[in-house]
């Protein structure tokens, strides 16, 4: 029987979700099941990770630890050497910390878990794990147990290539969004959140594991592009155009309230939870951070020439940098991060350890000058130092500062000026608070709660498998969202601590170069680069 029902979408957000729950003139409820559950259970916002990113939160999601300990900060990870910078895509052997596939497993609780990050290649698990952010040639190799691809291949209607991205469908995409392509852009969606729900309830209805997880991520991509189109608070746009893209997001969200409604059916006494990684906004500006890091003299471009080498580095979007010359950058746009470069020996390049603190607090200074002309307020509203906000055996991998925008939007590293720059539309960005949603059995019933951080997910979670949260989680489980009956009869407890994740090594899978730089691509499209 299945226990729990955990269903996350990327990036949803209340912004949009409690507009779509409303019965608007002309347009009806567009997602009325969801309505009803949160109307018979809980709700709260969800606190992201300190970057409400991606691969940070989701990966939080699942181990309940947060960056510092799990070791994922970013899409991608680079490593330094010499005058390089070497940059590979996060996987699952980034991360440091057990998951909660892992800790039910060992415990005997089945699970089933489709299309989550950072999940490949896939550690053991008692049950099935289908990843996400996995070309579809690779689907097979990467999925659990063997054989389960053939098995999804009796699906009617299965395509393995709609189920993961199509790169040469969002490559188009990304050369012209006006509004045609816009449209077309979240009907793409429609087709391969299909194919995650026909999966989900096939396992579901064959396999009844104790723990169904699914995580439909349309909800992200479709709100990096058509944000303006279907924020309540946006100037509304009558065009016939506009109209189109809307009702084209409404049918998207209809189908999502579809799928949440049919898979509650296959598991009617099951504790259902609905939570995203982080929510969304609009950003109305561009910030060129290594732009200005170079007007304040701490980052220096590296020259170009004709070569083909000087080529590439102008084609990597990356850091193409005077490493020579350079003290503080940022890495990527996804990252929001400055690194500070340090030498540890004399003659190295760099920040002599001994002059990193006061160096650090001049950086700072001249962050936090960074205004907007017209008004003096701050463009950069929030300056972290990673002890503060990534504490953890694995800071040393996170950047000295991390920045949040006021606007939250994701900085560019372009050599570009202006530094500040007006967008020519406004894009949908990611906000630091998502959702968190609970109904069903033993949980209250038409509250809000206070709001609580991205980790409690998973602790909860193992909460509703019957199972000890362990000792050295950072999540806790949420008292509040269950009833005086139900803590009465099914306390939490605390359990004995993680296991090393070295003792479930996952099998080698590398991706190709061609297909890594497909997937820089994908990030660059949703706004992740300039």
């Amino acid at each position: 029987m299945t226990r729990t029902l955990f269903i996350g979408m990327d990036g949803a957000t209340f912004t949009i979700l409690d507009d779509l729950i409303q019965d608007v003139p002309g347009r009806g409820v567009v997602m009325p099941f969801l309505k009803g559950l949160i109307e018979n259970g809980v709700r709260a916002k969800l606190r992201s990770t300190a970057n409400p990113l991606t691969p940070p939160a989701w990966v939080s999601l699942m181990t309940g630890r947060s960056p510092g300990h799990h070791g994922v900060f970013d899409f991608l990870r680079a490593e330094e050497r010499g005058e390089e910078v070497y940059f590979t895509l996060s996987d699952a052997r980034d991360i440091r910390t057990e998951t909660i596939w892992s800790i039910a497993s060992r415990q005997e609780r089945s699970v089933v878990s489709l299309n989550f990050p950072i999940t490949a290649p896939p550690r053991p698990v008692r049950g099935s794990l289908v990843p996400g952010f996995v070309p579809w040639k690779h689907l097979r190799r990467n999925s659990l147990p063997a054989g389960l691809f053939d098995r999804l291949k009796g699906i009617d209607g299965f395509n393995p290539r709609e189920l993961a991205w199509d790169f040469e469908q969002e490559k188009l995409a990304m050369e012209e969004l006006g509004p045609q392509e816009v449209e077309q852009w979240v009907r793409y969606h429609l087709v391969r959140e299909d194919q995650w729900f026909f999966i989900a309830e096939k396992l579901l209805r064959e396999d009844r594991p104790d723990l169904m997880a699914v995580m439909f991520d349309g909800t992200d991509k479709i709100q990096h592009q058509a944000w303006a189109y279907i924020d309540p608070r946006m100037p509304a746009d009558d065009s016939p155009q506009a109209a189109g893209i809307r009702d084209a997001c409404y049918e998207y969200f209809r189908k999502l309230d579809g799928y949440v409604r049919r898979l509650v059916a296959l598991a009617p006494e099951a504790q259902v939870y609905i939570a995203s990684d982080h929510g969304f906004t609009v950003s109305t500006e561009i910030v060129r951070i290594n732009a200005y890091l170079h007007q304040k003299g701490y980052l220096a471009w590296r020259t170009a020439d004709d070569s083909e080498t000087s080529r590439r580095r102008d084609r990597s979007w990356f850091a193409n940098l005077d490493w020579h010359k350079t003290l503080a950058y940022c890495r990527t746009p996804s990252s929001n991060g400055v690194w500070i470069r340090v030498s540890n020996r004399p003659g190295e390049p760099g920040v002599p350890r001994a002059e990193y603190e006061a160096f650090r607090q001049r950086l700072i200074g001249d962050l936090e000058a960074l205004r907007d002309p017209a008004t003096g307020e701050r463009i950069i509203r929030a300056i972290h130092c990673r002890e503060d906000v990534f504490p953890g055996p694995a800071m040393s991998d996170a950047p000295d500062l991390s920045l949040e925008l006021r606007d939250y939007g994701f900085v560019s590293i372009s050599n570009v000026e202006p530094v500040v720059e007006a967008r020519g539309q406004p894009a949908g960005t990611h906000h630091p608070d998502g959702v968190f949603i609970a109904s069903g059995p033993g949980i209250r019933r038409g509250e809000t709660a206070e709001r609580r951080r991205i980790m409690d997910v998973a602790a909860t979670l193992l909460y509703s498998l019957g199972l000890s949260v362990p000792r050295d989680f950072e999540g806790v489980v949420p008292e509040t969202f269950f009833t005086d009956e139900h803590l009465g009869k099914h306390g939490v407890r605390i359990g004995a601590a993680t296991l090393p994740v070295a003792q479930f090594e996952a099998p080698g899978g590398q991706i190709a170069d061609d297909e890594k730089d497909k997937i820089i691509e994908q990030l660059r499209m949703l706004g992740y680069m300039e």
